[in-house]
């Protein structure tokens, strides 16, 4: 069985060249899974699809709790990888809740951990944490 590791790492790589063309969710899943990935395990592909379609699918109000705790830091000038990362693990704490938030950062840390520096693994925890927070509070209201 593949790890969900697996497929959140191939999500980011989706992901990251989404930001980076901006061609469309199916052109970058085709492109990905027929050229990077061809022997690819169908629930890999599903959950990392699922993971990066939904970011895409959800990517303003993501951008904005990404902005609303980097103050001193626009968007476009953070690291794609570091930007991306967030990305993922914002989306998968709003819209998938069978994954416990403290699982989904340290996850997102472990992929980091490999696509991205050691500051960026501080910087994506503090971030991840206070939206970790704030979704928190939204849901106890």
């Amino acid at each position: 069985m593949p790890s969900r590791r697996k497929s959140r790492e191939c999500a980011l790589q989706m992901l990251f060249q989404w930001d980076m063309a901006h061609d469309s969710v199916e052109k970058v899943e085709k492109h990905y899974w027929s050229n990077t990935r061809p022997d690819s395990d169908d629930l890999l592909i599903a959950f990392a699809n699922k993971l990066f379609a939904g970011a895409v699918d959800h990517i303003e109000e993501i951008d904005v709790l990404i902005r609303n705790c980097t103050d001193h830091w626009r968007l476009e000038r953070l690291a794609a990888v570091d930007r991306n990362i967030m990305r993922l693990g914002i989306f998968e704490m709003l819209y998938q809740p069978d994954t416990p938030p403290a699982v989904v950062i340290n996850e997102a840390l472990e992929v980091a951990r490999k696509f991205s520096s050691v500051e960026s693994v501080q910087f994506l925890n503090g971030v991840l944490d206070y939206v970790r927070k704030e979704i928190a509070k939204q849901h106890s209201r």
